[in-house]
C-alpha cells in the first residue's frame, strides 16, 4: 500500500509499522484549511488502527475511540462558509498498544476552541451542533423540562439565519451523541445536567438588558428566560440578576458596588456564556479522557493531530496571530531549513506575555507602540504598515500577514465577573458546583478568549494546590504559548508523518478543481519550500546507520569497521566510482537522483546470488539426512540383539546373589531378637532410678523457694519501717528549718520595706537571671517528660510480658495435671507390660507382634530427637537474630541521633550566619544615615555660619587652635548647637531634621532588636555547641551569691571611702580641738572604724569559704551525676537483654516439650517418658526462678524511676513556687533566700548521696551538716546586724563633724587650713610596681586623641613599633580611669576614641593601609575589653598577674558591643577599598591575558574584535594579582591583625575574582572556548599555590571558586552523548542551570578539531536538571560581603612591660 498513490490508509499503515518495527512512537499530524477534510482523514485514520489492531481487552476499546468523534464533532463543529462541519478546535489523541499492538486506551487533547460562536456567527453559519440538536429533540419527553422551542426563537442559534444543513437530520444525530455518551460511561443523570446547562445557555442569551439611565441598566422583572434559565441552572433570581447588571470594585480599604451601562452589562452576559460552556466542554473532554484511560500499562502510542493551517484573511486579529504562531512552530518541525528564520520570530511571539503582567492598565495603542520600538529596529522580519499605527506586518513562511491591534489585549486576558461565577457556585445543580469547583485553583483549562474567529482550549498542567494566585490568571496568550510548547514536546519524541489537505474549491461543488487555490494552500503549507529544498541537488538521503543497516550484504566483514560513518565512506567509494554523485554529511549521506536505484539494483543481485547458494546447501543437506537415517537403522538393530543376550547373563548373576543375601539376613534376625531383649530390660531399670533422683531435687528446690518468698517480704516490711522512721524525722527537721527562715525572711522584709534605692541598683540585671532560671525549669521539664516516656515504655513492655507469663504459667499447670494422669497410666500400663511378659512364652506370634513394637518405637524415639535437636537449632538462630537486630537498632539510633545532632548543629550555624549578615548589612545602613545626617549638618551650619555684617567674633582659643578644633566629642557638639540654636533654625529645614532625627532613632531601635536577636542566636549556638562545657560550669544559682559577694564588696567599698572621707573631713577640721586628731572624740571613731573594717573583713572570709565549700559540692555532685549516669543506662539496656533471651529460651523450651499424644501406651511402654516430663519440669522451675528474679529486678528499677520521677516532679513545683516567692520579695531578700535554698538544696543531694553509700555516716554527716547550717545562719543575721549598726554610727558621726566644723570654718585662715592639713598626711610610702595604666589629666584627652588618632601615621608605626600599640595605649588610660572610679571620664575617653577613628576613616578611607591599620587596633582594643573584663570565660586565657589587671568598678559590655560594630564597619570598608584596587586587575588577569602562551590560537570565527579597556602596555597579569594579593596580606600581617581576620579577609577577596571572572566569563562568547577553559584551571592553580605558600588553604578561600572551576571543566569536557551530560549535572553543582546553559550556548569552537554543542544536548542538559532547587540567577553578587565574627584572642603581652616612644608625642602620660 505504501508503492500506491498518497492515501491516508498509507500513511497510517506507515505509522503502524515503524511503531512495531523500530518500537518507537508516532504522530500523525493533519493540516489544511477549513473543509480541507482534516477532521475525516483523521477518522479514517482512526478507523484503520480500531480495524487492524483491534482491541487488547473485550471492552471494545476501538469502539469507544471511535465513539468519542461524535461526541466532539457535537460540541465542537460547526457550520461554517466553507465547511458545513468544521472544527472550531485542534485535537491531538493518542491511542495506546500494549506489547502486541493491540489498542488498550487513548486520551485526548485539545487547543483553540472558538468560544466566540456561542454568542455571534456570521452570515450563512451556524452555532455549535449540538445546540440544534437539543433544539430538534426538544418535543421528546425528556426534553420538555427544558423548555425549548425552535432554533429560530433563541438569539445564540438564529444569527446565521441558516439553521438547517442540507442532507443532515439533527434529530438523528441527537440520538447518535446520546448514543455514544452512554458508550463512554456517562450516566444518564450527568447527560440530563449537561443538557439543562446547554439549554440554560440559550436561554441567558435571549435575556433582554435595558438602559435605566446612561451609566446603568436593569432587567426587567420577571423576565422569561432569565427565570428559566435560574431553575434549570439552581441559582436565585435576584442574585443572577443583581450581577448581571453590577461589578464590585475592590480598593485596598473597601469594596463598591458599581452599575455598569447596558453595552458592558451585554458584553459580561456574553462573557459568562462562553466561560459556562467552556467549563462544559473540559468537563466532557476530562470524563471522554477517563473512559478510555487504559487499564494495562501502555507500552507505545500513535498520535493523531488534527490541527489548523495557515490563515490570512483581511482583518486579521489575536485568533490569527495565535493560529499562525503554532503554523510556524509546525512548520519548524516539518522542514527544519527555517530554523534559523523562526528564530528571529520567535521574540515576537515570546513578547506577547506582556499585556498580562507588564501593562495591567495598558491599552492596544501603548502595546503596538512597545512593539515598534522593541522590534522595528532588531527584527528584519517585523514591519509597520505605512498608513496605520494599530497594527503590524509579519513575513511568515507563506506570506506576509498584516495584524490589527484592537481588541489584543481584551481577549488576551478574558475576564469574567467574579461574582457571577460566585452565584453559580452556590448552585443547587450537582454537575455545575462540579464545573466551577477548581475555579480558584486552576484557570479554565480551555483558556479561551472572548471573541474572535477562533479561540484557544489549552489543557495545561494541573496546578498544585499551594500555589499562588497570580498563577489563576494566567492569560490565554500565555496558556497557549505553553500548551504548544508540550505539543512541540510530544512530537519532538515521536517519528512523525505529515498530512497536507488540499480543498479542491472554495464553493463546496464536488468534481471541481480550482489550480489557484490549490497553489496558494500548498505555498501555505510549506510544501513547494520543501519541494525547491530537495530538488536542488541530492533529493535522497539516508542516515549513516539506515544505509549501513539497507545495504550491509554489500560489504566484506573486513570492510565492517566500528565507525559507521568510515565503514559507509568505504564501501561507496568502491560501489560507485563517480564521487559527484554523493556527498557526506554530519548525520547523513546525500545522493544525486538514480544513485539509490543502482544501489538496490546491486543489492538485488547480490540477495540472487545468495539464494541459490541456500538452495544448493539446501539440497545437500536432504540427501545427507536420508543416509543417516539408515546408518542409524542398522546400528539399531545390533543394539537391540546384544542387548538380549547381555540381560540374559544378568538375570543368573542377580538370581545366585539373592540366594546368599537371604541366608545372611535370617542369621541376623536371630542374634538381633536375643539383644533387643536384654536392652529393654537394661532401660526398665534405668527409667526407675532416674525418676527417683528427679523426684527428690523437685522436692528441695520447692523448699528453697518459699524460704525465699518469705525472707522477701520479711525484709521488705523492715526497710518500710526504717523508710517511715527516717521520714518523719526528716519533716520535723524541714519544720524546723522552715521556721527559722520564715522568721529571717519576715525581718529582711521589714528592713528592704525602707530602702527603694537600694531595691532599684540591685533590680539590674535580674532579668536575665529570672531567663536563666526559666530556661533551666524548662530543661527540667523536658527532662521529666523524656524520663516520663521512657517509664511509659517499660510499664507497657513489662505488661506485655506479664501477660504472656501468666499464659505460659497456665499452660504449665494443664500440662502438670496431664503429666499427673500420664502417670496413673504408666502404673496400668507396667502391670499390662508385666502380665504380656508371662504370655511371650505361650504363643510365637505374640512374641513377633512385641518385637514389631519395639522397631517401631525406635524409629519414633529417633524421629522425636532429631525434631528436638532441629527445633534446639531454630531456637538458637532465632536467638542470634535477636541479638543481632538489637545491637543493629542501637547502632542505627546512635547514628540517628549523631545525623540529627549534626543537622540542627549545622541548621543554627547558618541561622546565626543569617542573623549575622542581615545584622551588619542594617549597620552599614545605620552608617550610611549617619554619615548622610553628619554631612547635611556641616552643610546647614556652613550655611548659617556665612559671614554677616555685625556677626559675632569667635574666641581667640577656636581661632588659635585650628588642628584642634577639628574634633570635638558629642558633649561639646550638643553644647555648641545649643549655643548657636536660634541661628541654626534660622537658615535650616526644620522638616528634614526631624525626619531624620526619626529615621535615627528608629535605626537605633532596630539595631537594638538586632543586637539582641544576634545575642540570642550566639547564645543558642553557643549553647549548642559547648553543651559539654555548660554542664561542667556553675549553674544558674551560684550567679545569686556572687551577686551577694559583689553586694558586700560594693558595701565594704562605700565604707572604706567613707572612712576615708570622714578622716579628711576631720583633718579639714584639724583647727578645732575637738576634731583634732589626738582628741578623744576622734580617737574614739577611729576605734570603733577599725573594729567594724576588721569585722568586716573576717565576716567577708567566712562567706568566702562557704561559696568554696558550696561550689565544691556541687561540682562534686555533677561529676558524680555524670559518671554513674550511663552506667544506669548501660545496667538496663543490659537487662532488657537479658529479659528478652531468657523468655525466648523459654518459649523454646516450652514449644520443644508438646510431644504428640497420639499412642501415648506405646511410647511410654518402658517409662523413658516420664523420666523426661520430670526433667522438663525440673527445667521449668528453673527457669520460672530465673523469670521471677528477673521480675522482681524489674519491678524494683520501676519502682526507683517512679520514686526519681516523683521526686523530680515534686522538685520542679518546689523550684517554681520558689521562683514566684523570689520575685515577690524586694532584692537583697531575694538573693539572701535564694542562697539559703541553694545550700539546702546541695546539703539534701550531700546527704542523698551519704545515705545510698554508708547509712551510718549519713545520719552523722546529717546532724553535722545542720549545726553548721545553723552556725552559719546566725553569723549571717550577725553580720547583718553589724552591717546595719556601722551605717547608723556613720550617720550620726558625719551629722556631728558637720555641726562641728561649721562654727569653725570662717575662723581658719586658707593658709593655715592647707599648712594643717599637710602636716598629719605626711606619712611615707613605699615603693610599688608598675600596673600597667597610664594617667592623663581630663583637659588633656583632646591632645591624647589627637597624637594617637588623628596625626597618627600607621606606617611608622607598623615598622618601628610593637602592632596594636595605640589600642595598648588607650586601655591602659582606660584602666586607671575605671582605677579612679571616674565613669565620666570612661565614658568620654570611649566616645572619643570612637568618633576619632570614625572621622580618620571618613577621611583617609581610601587608603588600605589606614583602614587596615585601625582595623587591626580596633579588633586589639576590643579583646582587651574582653581579657580584662573580670567574665570568668575570658580570665581562664590569662596569667595571675593580668588577672590583677582586671577592670573593678566598671561593666563595659555595652561600649564592647559599640568597638565590635565599629570593627565591623571597618571591615566593610576595608573590604570595598580592596575591591577598588582588585576590579580593573581581575578580568586582564584572569582572563585576557594569556599565562601560557600560545595555548588559546586563533580567535573564533564570526566574533568581533574586543578590546580591552586598559592599554597595552598597562594590561595587567596574574602576576599583578598575585602581588596584589602579597601586598595585602603583609600589610595586615605588620598590622597584627589577627590570623582568623585574615583569612575571613582572604576569603572575601578570592570571592570577588571568582565572581566578577565568572560573569565576565557568561558575557564574552569569546571566551568560552576549550583552549580558555584551560587558561582559567591554570589561573586557578596559581592562586591555590599562592594560598598553600600564606598557609591558608582552610580558610574556605579555594571553595569561593568552586563555580569559576567548574565553568572552566566544563568548557573542557565532551559535550556529545547522554553519560556526557550525566557527568556535567554530577561536576557543577555549584552552577546554577541557566549558568550551565548559557556556558553551553557561548562555547565556540577556535580550530577544526572542536565543535558547538547541539541543541540536543542543551535540552538534555535542561531536563536533568529541571528538579533542582535553586535562584534563576545568571550572575554572581560581586557586592556581597560574608558576615565577619571576631573571634577572642588574648594577649600574652604583660602591660607593665609596654614602654611609650617619644615619637608619638605623649609626654603627659604618666605611668602608674
Amino acid at each position: 500500500m505504501g508503492d500506491m498513490d498518497p492515501h491516508i490508509f498509507a500513511v497510517a499503515e506507515e505509522a503502524y509499522k515503524q511503531m512495531a518495527r523500530d518500537e518507537r512512537n508516532q504522530s500523525i499530524i493533519v493540516s489544511g484549511e477549513s473543509g480541507a477534510g482534516k477532521t475525516v482523514s483523521a477518522k479514517y485514520a482512526m478507523r484503520y488502527f480500531a480495524t487492524v489492531s483491534g482491541a487488547a481487552t473485550e471492552a471494545n476499546v476501538e469502539e469507544k475511540v471511535l465513539a468519542s468523534n461524535p461526541i466532539m464533532e457535537a460540541i465542537g463543529n460547526a457550520k461554517t462558509t466553507r465547511n458545513d462541519n468544521s472544527s472550531r478546535f485542534g485535537k491531538y489523541i493518542e491511542i495506546g498498544f500494549d506489547k502486541r499492538y493491540r489498542i488498550i486506551g487513548a486520551n485526548m487533547r485539545t487547543y483553540l476552541l472558538e468560544k466566540s460562536r456561542v454568542v455571534f456567527q456570521a452570515d450563512e453559519e451556524r452555532n455549535y451542533h449540538i445546540f440544534y440538536q437539543l433544539c430538534a429533540s426538544s418535543h421528546l419527553p425528556e426534553f420538555k423540562n427544558l423548555k425549548l422551542g425552535s432554533a429560530d426563537d433563541f438569539h445564540c442559534t438564529n444569527q446565521g439565519r441558516n439553521p438547517v444543513i442540507d442532507g443532515v437530520d439533527d434529530a438523528k444525530e441527537m440520538c447518535t451523541t446520546q448514543h455514544a455518551f452512554s458508550l463512554l460511561g456517562i450516566n444518564e443523570l450527568n447527560q440530563k445536567g449537561l443538557f439543562q446547562v446547554l439549554a440554560a445557555i440559550l436561554h441567558l442569551g435571549n435575556v433582554e438588558i435595558k438602559d435605566r439611565d446612561s451609566d446603568s441598566s436593569i432587567i426587567p422583572p420577571n423576565n422569561r428566560h432569565l427565570t428559566v434559565f435560574c431553575e434549570l441552572m439552581g441559582v436565585t433570581y435576584q442574585d443572577m440578576s443583581h450581577w448581571l447588571c453590577h461589578k464590585k470594585l475592590k480598593t485596598a480599604q473597601e469594596t463598591y458596588i458599581k452599575p455598569i451601562p447596558r453595552l458592558q452589562a451585554s458584553n459580561a452576559r456574553d462573557a459568562l456564556a462562553k466561560h459556562i460552556y467552556a467549563k462544559v466542554f473540559n468537563w466532557i473532554v476530562d470524563h471522554v479522557n477517563k473512559s478510555l484511560r487504559a487499564t494495562v500499562k501502555q507500552h507505545s502510542f500513535i498520535g493523531v493531530l488534527d490541527i489548523y493551517g495557515f490563515e490570512t484573511f483581511e482583518i486579521n486579529s489575536f485568533e490569527q496571530f495565535c493560529i499562525n504562531y503554532a503554523n510556524e512552530k509546525l512548520q519548524q518541525q516539518f522542514n527544519m531549513v527555517r530554523t534559523e528564520q523562526f528564530g528571529d520570530k520567535q521574540c515576537l511571539f515570546q513578547h506577547y506575555g506582556a499585556p498580562c503582567h507588564k501593562m495591567p492598565k495598558g491599552s492596544d495603542d501603548s502595546w503596538a507602540q512597545k512593539l515598534y520600538n522593541t522590534h522595528l529596529k532588531t527584527c528584519s522580519l517585523f514591519e509597520k504598515p505605512r498608513m496605520s499605527n494599530k497594527a503590524f506586518i509579519i513575513q511568515h513562511f507563506a506570506d506576509k500577514v498584516q495584524y490589527q491591534c484592537d481588541g489584543f489585549l481584551e481577549k488576551n486576558k478574558d475576564t469574567v465577573n467574579e461574582e457571577q461565577i460566585n452565584v453559580l457556585k452556590a448552585s443547587k445543580l450537582d454537575l455545575l458546583v462540579e464545573l466551577f469547583q477548581d475555579g480558584e485553583k486552576v484557570t479554565s483549562p480551555s483558556g479561551t478568549a472572548p471573541g474572535g474567529r477562533t479561540r484557544l482550549s489549552v489543557k495545561p498542567k494541573e496546578i498544585r494546590p499551594g500555589a499562588s494566585s497570580k498563577e489563576h490568571k494566567k492569560t490565554v496568550g500565555c496558556q497557549f504559548r505553553n500548551s504548544l510548547a508540550m505539543l512541540m514536546e510530544t512530537l519532538n519524541a515521536t517519528t512523525p508523518h505529515y498530512v497536507r489537505c488540499i480543498k479542491p474549491n472554495d464553493l463546496k461543488f464536488p468534481f471541481t478543481f480550482d489550480p489557484k487555490r490549490a497553489v496558494q494552500q500548498l505555498r501555505a503549507c510549506g510544501v513547494l519550500e520543501t519541494i525547491r529544498i530537495s530538488a536542488a541537488g541530492f533529493p535522497s538521503r539516508w542516515t549513516y546507520q539506515e544505509f549501513f543497516s539497507r545495504y550491509r550484504v554489500l560489504m566484506k566483514q573486513k570492510d565492517v569497521l566500528s565507525d559507521r560513518r568510515l565503514t559507509c565512506r568505504n564501501v561507496l567509494e568502491k560501489l560507485v566510482q563517480d564521487q559527484d554523485k554523493y556527498q557526506f554529511g554530519k548525520t547523513k549521506i546525500f545522493f544525486r537522483a538514480g544513485q539509490v536505484a543502482y544501489l538496490e539494483k546491486l543489492r538485488a543481485d547480490k540477495l540472487r546470488k545468495a539464494c541459490v547458494r541456500i538452495q544448493k546447501t539446501i539440497r545437500c543437506w536432504l540427501v545427507r539426512k536420508k543416509y543417516l537415517r539408515k546408518k542409524h537403522a542398522a546400528i539399531t538393530i545390533q543394539r537391540y540383539t546384544r542387548g538380549h543376550q547381555a540381560r540374559c547373563l544378568v538375570k543368573y548373576m542377580r538370581q545366585t546373589l539373592a540366594a546368599i543375601t537371604i541366608q545372611k539376613f535370617q542369621r541376623m534376625c536371630v542374634q538381633r531378637k536375643l539383644y533387643l531383649q536384654k536392652q529393654a530390660a537394661a532401660l526398665v531399670m534405668q527409667t526407675i532410678l532416674r525418676a527417683y533422683m528427679a523426684r527428690q531435687k523437685y522436692q528441695g528446690l520447692l523448699r528453697n523457694h518459699k524460704a525465699v518468698f518469705i525472707q522477701k517480704h520479711v525484709r521488705g516490711w523492715l526497710a518500710r519501717q526504717r523508710y517511715k522512721r527516717s521520714l518523719r524525722a526528716i519533716v520535723y527537721l524541714q519544720c524546723c528549718i522552715r521556721r527559722m527562715k520564715a522568721k529571717k525572711e519576715l525581718k529582711t522584709l521589714k528592713i528592704e520595706a525602707r530602702s527603694v534605692e537600694h531595691f532599684k541598683k540591685l533590680n539590674v540585671g535580674m532579668e536575665n537571671k529570672i531567663m536563666q532560671l526559666q530556661r533551666k525549669l524548662d530543661e527540667q521539664a523536658k527532662d521529666n517528660r523524656v524520663t516520663s516516656e521512657r517509664l511509659n515504655c517499660l510499664e507497657t513492655s513489662h505488661a506485655v510480658e506479664s501477660e504472656k507469663l501468666k499464659v505460659e504459667v497456665s499452660k504449665l499447670k494443664g500440662i502438670e495435671e496431664e503429666a499427673k494422669n500420664n502417670a496413673n497410666r504408666v502404673t496400668s500400663l507396667l502391670e499390662e507390660l508385666e502380665r504380656l511378659r508371662k504370655e511371650l512364652t505361650t504363643t510365637q506370634k505374640e512374641k513377633k507382634t512385641i518385637e514389631d513394637w519395639a522397631t517401631k518405637y525406635r524409629d519414633e524415639m529417633e524421629k522425636m530427637v532429631a525434631e528436638l535437636k532441629q527445633q534446639n537449632g531454630l531456637l538458637k538462630t532465632d536467638k542470634d537474630d535477636l541479638n543481632r537486630m538489637i545491637k543493629e537498632q542501637s547502632q542505627q539510633m546512635t547514628e540517628k541521633m549523631t545525623r540529627a545532632l549534626a543537622e540542627e548543629t549545622q541548621q543554627l550555624e547558618s541561622d546565626l550566619n543569617e542573623e549575622r549578615s542581615r545584622y551588619q548589612n542594617l549597620l552599614t545602613e545605620h552608617l550610611r544615615l549617619e554619615e548622610r545626617y553628619d554631612d547635611l549638618k556641616e552643610e546647614i551650619t556652613l550655611s548659617v555660619s556665612v559671614p554677616k555684617p555685625g556677626h559675632r567674633r569667635t574666641d581667640s582659643t577656636h581661632s588659635s587652635n585650628g588642628s584642634e578644633c577639628t574634633y570635638n566629642s558629642e558633649f561639646a557638639e550638643s553644647e555648641e548647637s545649643s549655643r548657636h540654636g536660634e541661628d541654626v533654625t534660622r537658615g535650616m529645614d526644620t522638616s528634614l531634621t526631624l525626619k531624620l532625627q526619626k529615621r535615627v532613632t528608629e535605626l537605633e531601635q532596630e539595631k537594638s532588636s538586632l543586637r539582641n536577636e544576634l545575642e540570642n542566636k550566639e547564645e543558642q549556638f553557643q549553647r549548642a555547641r559547648d553543651d559539654e562545657e555548660h554542664k561542667k560550669s556553675r549553674g544558674a544559682e551560684l550567679e545569686y551569691e556572687s551577686l551577694k559577694r559583689q553586694e558586700l564588696d560594693s558595701e565594704n567599698k562605700k565604707l572604706k571611702h567613707d572612712l576615708t572621707a570622714m578622716r579628711q573631713s576631720l583633718l579639714g577640721n584639724a583647727g578645732a580641738g575637738a576634731g583634732a586628731p589626738g582628741s578623744p572624740p576622734y580617737k574614739v571613731l577611729m576605734d570603733q572604724l577599725n573594729s567594724s573594717c576588721e569585722e568586716l573583713e573576717v565576716r567577708k572570709e567566712e562567706v568566702l569559704i562557704l561559696r568554696s565549700q558550696l561550689v565544691s559540692q556541687k561540682e562534686a555532685m555533677q561529676h558524680k551525676e555524670t559518671m554513674t549516669e550511663p552506667v544506669h543506662y548501660a545496667e538496663d539496656v543490659h537487662k532488657m537483654k537479658d529479659s528478652g533471651a531468657i523468655t525466648q529460651a523459654y518459649l523454646g523450651l516450652k514449644e520443644t516439650n508438646r510431644s504428640p499424644t497420639a499412642d501415648f501406651h506405646r511410647l511410654n511402654e518402658d517409662g523413658e517418658l516420664w523420666l523426661v516430663y520430670e526433667g522438663l519440669k525440673e527445667t521449668n522451675r528453673l527457669l520460672e526462678g530465673q523469670m521471677q528474679q528477673q521480675r522482681r529486678s524489674y519491678d524494683n528499677e520501676v519502682e526507683v524511676l517512679r520514686g526519681e520521677l516523683q521526686s523530680v516532679k515534686e522538685e520542679n513545683n518546689r523550684q517554681q513556687q520558689l521562683l514566684a516567692q523570689n520575685l515577690q520579695l524586694p532584692p537583697e531578700a531575694r538573693i539572701e533566700a535564694s542562697l539559703q535554698h541553694e545550700i539546702t538544696r546541695l546539703t539534701n543531694e550531700n546527704l542523698e548521696m551519704l545515705r545510698t553509700e554508708d547509712p551510718t555516716a549519713y545520719r552523722s554527716a546529717k546532724v553535722n551538716i545542720l549545726r553548721r547550717m545553723v552556725d552559719l545562719m546566725e553569723q549571717l543575721e550577725k553580720q547583718d546586724k553589724t552591717i546595719r549598726k556601722l551605717k547608723k554610727q556613720l550617720k550620726v558621726f558625719s551629722k556631728k563633724i558637720g555641726e562641728m566644723g561649721a562654727g569653725q570654718v570662717d575662723t581658719i585662715s586658707p593658709g593655715q587650713m592647707v599648712e594643717e592639713t599637710v602636716r598629719p598626711v605626711n606619712i611615707p610610702r613605699r615603693e610599688k610596681d608598675f600596673q600597667g595604666m597610664l594617667e592623663y589629666k581630663k583637659e588633656d584627652e583632646l591632645k591624647l586623641v589627637k597624637n594617637l588618632i588623628l596625626e597618627l601615621k600607621p606606617r611608622g608605626v607598623a615598622v618601628n613599633l610593637i602592632p596594636g600599640l595605640p589600642a595598648y595605649i588607650l586601655f591602659m588610660c582606660l584602666r586607671h580611669a575605671d582605677y579612679v572610679n571616674d565613669d565620666q571620664k570612661v565614658r568620654t575617653l570611649l566616645t572619643s576614641t570612637i568618633n576619632s577613628i570614625k572621622k580618620i576613616l571618613k577621611k583617609r578611607g581610601d587608603d588600605f593601609e589606614t583602614v587596615s591599620f585601625w582595623l587591626s587596633n580596633t579588633c586589639r582594643f576590643l579583646h582587651c575589653l574582653k581579657q580584662y573584663s573580670g567574665d570568668e570565660s575570658f580570665m581562664k586565657h590569662n596569667t595571675p598577674k593580668q588577672n590583677d589587671h582586671c577592670l573593678s568598678n566598671f561593666d563595659l559590655a555595652e561600649y564592647r558591643q559599640v568597638l565590635s560594630d565599629l570593627a565591623i564597619q571597618i571591615y566593610q570598608q576595608l573590604i570595598k577599598c580592596m575591591e577598588n584596587i582588585l576590579q580593573p586587575m581581575i578580568v586582564s588577569g584572569m582572563l585576557e591575558h594569556e599565562t601560557i602562551q600560545g595555548v588559546s590560537g586563533v580567535k573564533p570565527t564570526g566574533l568581533r574584535k574586543r578590546t580591552s579597556s586598559i592599554a597595552d602596555e598597562g594590561t595587567y597579569t596574574l602576576e599583578t594579582i598575585l602581588r596584589q594579593l602579597s601586598a595585602f596580606h603583609s600589610t595586615m600581617c605588620q598590622h597584627g591583625t589577627d590570623p582568623e581576620l585574615i583569612k575571613q579577609v582572604v576569603k572575601q577577596q578570592f570571592y570577588i575574582i571568582g565572581a566578577v571572572t565568572l560573569n565576565n566569563l557568561l558575557l564574552r562568547k569569546d571566551m568560552c572556548s576549550w583552549s580558555k577553559g584551560m587558561q582559567i584551571r591554570y589561573n586557578v592553580s596559581q592562586l591555590e599555590e599562592w594560598l598553600r605558600d600564606k598557609s591558608l588553604m582552610l580558610c574556605g578561600a579555594k571553595e569561593t571558586l568552586e563555580p569559576l572551576i567548574q565553568a572552566a571543566q566544563l568548557l573542557q569536557v565532551k559535550k556529545k552523548t547522554d553519560e556526557d551530560a550525566e557527568a556535567i549535572c554530577s561536576m557543577c553543582n555549584s552552577l546554577s542551570t541557566s549558568q550551565i546553559v548559557k556556558v553551553l550556548n557561548l562555547y565556540t569552537p577556535v580550530n577544526e578539531f572542536e565543535e558547538r554543542v547541539s541543541v540536543t544536548f542543551i535540552r538534555t542538559i535542561q531536563t536533568r536538571l529541571r528538579d533542582r532547587c535553586e535562584t534563576p540567577q545568571l550572575l554572581m553578587d560581586t557586592k556581597i560581603i560574608y558576615p565577619v565574627t571576631f573571634p577572642f584572642n588574648p594577649s600574652s603581652l604583660a602591660l607593665e612591660t609596654i614602654q611609650i616612644p617619644g615619637s608619638l608625642n605623649l609626654a603627659f602620660l604618666t605611668r602608674v
